[in-house]
């Protein structure tokens, strides 16, 4: 029963190695996104995490800020 999965009538060499590269380059692709998310949110708690009101009515008026904000919804 087993030997006829991993067989395949001849086609389990290729269909287990397609699925372990598509199942590696998927998790590999993860992992590379959650680390360059981490990275900008460590960046982004940085720059702005610690802002006070001050700050922040300023952030908001900076042109730059305002195109971000305009194309974001509201949470």
């Amino acid at each position: 029963m087993i030997n006829e999965i991993l067989t395949m009538n001849g086609y389990g060499l290729y269909v287990w190695s397609a699925f372990s590269f598509t199942l590696l380059s998927f998790t590999s692709l993860y992992l590379i996104i959650k680390i360059q998310y981490v990275k900008e949110k460590r960046k982004f708690v940085t720059k702005f995490g610690s802002l006070n009101s001050e700050r922040a009515t300023v952030a908001k008026s900076q042109s730059i800020n305002k195109e971000i904000l305009s194309n974001t919804t509201s949470f």
